[in-house]
């Protein structure tokens, strides 16, 4: 995340409510990190691996619970002061993966190494920027100061192992893993894009459709006779037929 968006990140921080919640949506990723990482250690045939998945599944679900337990007492604080929720700006604070799920699959260790090891480097520089962003809440920076500790292992490791399982093709991998994370990202800009898009047009639509049928509704409401007229060919009324 560039420095150009430390004061964009200061802004998104600054309100309790959001930040809450934005604990709360990163322990959600967090806690499906581990699902994930659990699922591959069972899968690899790597006795190491398994070892190091399992305790990388532990450490994201203790960040689960780190960021739910700090959300949910910056909420409930909120609460009790009668502070509302404000706009959610989910894409300027994506957490640690977002979108990108962690692809895995039997027998693949060396492109889930490369996926995990670009992911945590991402989440490291993301959560240094926020840790920056909460200067005003200790309790905040220190759950992401903590967090980044951890992220630091899993960066390390799964960089290591990845020369350890691949050695000749970890490049090519890590090269394919960034291009699969521009992809998403791509996808991710694309969706948000077409939201906006849309948003535009049905506004759009509504000021400037939506007057001409008015429109040519008064007219055709003007035509109508007013009130009730009787029957032209002054038929019974009272009869069955």
């Amino acid at each position: 995340m560039g420095f150009w968006l430390n004061p964009v990140q200061a802004w998104v921080w600054r309100d309790p409510v959001r930040r809450g919640y934005r604990l709360l949506r990163f322990a959600e990723v967090e806690a499906d990190g581990g699902r994930d990482l659990a699922r591959a250690a069972e899968l690899t045939p790597d006795p190491k691996l398994r070892r190091l998945y399992l305790r990388h599944a532990a450490d994201e679900q203790r960040h689960a619970e780190m960021f739910r337990r700090r959300g949910s007492d910056l909420l409930r604080a909120s609460a009790a002061a009668g502070a509302a929720a404000g706009w959610q700006p989910d894409w300027l604070a994506p957490g640690e993966r977002g979108l990108d799920d962690v692809e895995v699959e039997e027998g693949r260790d060396a492109p889930l190494l490369a996926f995990l090891h670009l992911s945590e480097a991402a989440a490291a520089r993301s959560f240094k920027t926020y840790h920056a962003a909460v200067r005003a809440d200790p309790e905040t920076r220190d759950v992401f100061a903590r967090i980044l500790k951890d992220e630091n292992f899993h960066m390390s490791y799964t960089r290591h192992e990845l020369g350890r399982v691949a050695p000749k093709k970890q490049g090519w991998l890590l090269w394919k893993a960034r291009l699969g994370r521009l992809w998403k990202g791509y996808l991710r800009f694309a969706v948000a894009l077409g939201s906006l898009m849309g948003g535009v047009l049905l506004t759009l639509q509504y000021f400037i459709l939506l007057p001409v049928f008015a429109l040519g509704a008064k007219r055709a409401a003007k035509r109508e006779p007013e009130g009730w007229a009787a029957a032209r060919d002054r038929r019974d009324l009272k009869g069955q037929y």
